[in-house]
C-alpha cells in the first residue's frame, strides 16, 4: 500500500515543491523524508502490523526494504515520483506499508515521523539515506551493509517500536499506554503464537523424510 504524501501551507501552496531545489523538492520535503526514514523502523509495527506483513518485505527482490530514497530504485523505501513534479502534485511515496494496517494509525504514524524530521531539520543525505539511484544489490557487500533495512519480522518491528516511539507521543497524538498495549497484544497474541507453532509448510518439507 504505497502512501503518497505532501504537505500544504495555509495559503494552499505545496510545501514540498521548490522549482529550484534538487528534484524540485523543497528543504521541507527533504527534512520530511529524513524523518520518515529515520523513524521507519519505529513505526513499522503500525504500518505493517501482521506476521504476514513481513513475508512481502524480503531483501534481494524489489520489495522496498531499504531505508533510503530514490527516483527510480524499486527497493527504496521512499521514491520521488518524477511524473508529479508540478507545484500542486509534487510529493513523496512511502512504499513499505501494506493494506492490513489501520489506515488512520498508519497515516498518523508516518505524518508524525515526517514532522519529527522537519522539527529536527533532519537532512536525509547527511544521515546516509541517499539518494541512491543505482542497483544497490550490485554494490560490494561492504557498501551494501551500510544501508539500513526495515525489521524482518513482526517481532523485530515491535522491538523497534518499544525502543523508538517518542516521535509518536508529540502533541499527544498517541500516548504511552496505547503504544505499550499495542506492543503487548501484538507480541503475545500474534508474533509469539505463530512462532511457537509448526507452519503447514513444515509438513511438506519433513513429513515423508
Amino acid at each position: 500500500m504505497h502512501t503518497n504524501q505532501s504537505l500544504f501551507n495555509l495559503n494552499a501552496t505545496n510545501a514540498f515543491f521548490d522549482e529550484k531545489g534538487p528534484l524540485q523538492l523543497s528543504e521541507t520535503a527533504y527534512q520530511y523524508i529524513g524523518g520518515i526514514l529515520k523513524n521507519a523502523s519505529g513505526f513499522a509495527a503500525i504500518t505493517n502490523p501482521l506476521v504476514n506483513s513481513y513475508k512481502r518485505l524480503v531483501p534481494g527482490y524489489e520489495a522496498p526494504v531499504n531505508l533510503f530514497f530514490s527516483v527510480g530504485n524499486r527497493s527504496a523505501a521512499v521514491r520521488i515520483p518524477m511524473y508529479a513534479c508540478t507545484p500542486t502534485k509534487q510529493r513523496i511515496e512511502f512504499r513499505p506499508p501494506d493494506a492490513t494496517c489501520n489506515v488512520y494509525l498508519a497515516l498518523a504514524a508516518q505524518l508524525m515521523a515526517g514532522l519529527d524530521g522537519i522539527l529536527n531539520e533532519t537532512d536525509p543525505t547527511e544521515a546516509g539515506f541517499g539518494p541512491f539511484d543505482t542497483n544497490v544489490f550490485a554494490w560490494p557487500e561492504k557498501e551494501r551493509k551500510q544501508i539500513k533495512g526495515l525489521p524482518a519480522s513482526l517481532g523485530e518491528a515491535l522491538g523497534a517500536l518499544a525502543d523508538d516511539h517518542g516521535f509518536l507521543l508529540t502533541g499527544g497524538v498517541m500516548d504511552e499506554e496505547f503504544i505499550q498495549d499495542w506492543i503487548e497484544y501484538k507480541m503475545t497474541h500474534e508474533h509469539l503464537e505463530v512462532r511457537d507453532r509448526p507452519h503447514p509448510y513444515e509438513m511438506a518439507l519433513y513429513f515423508d523424510v
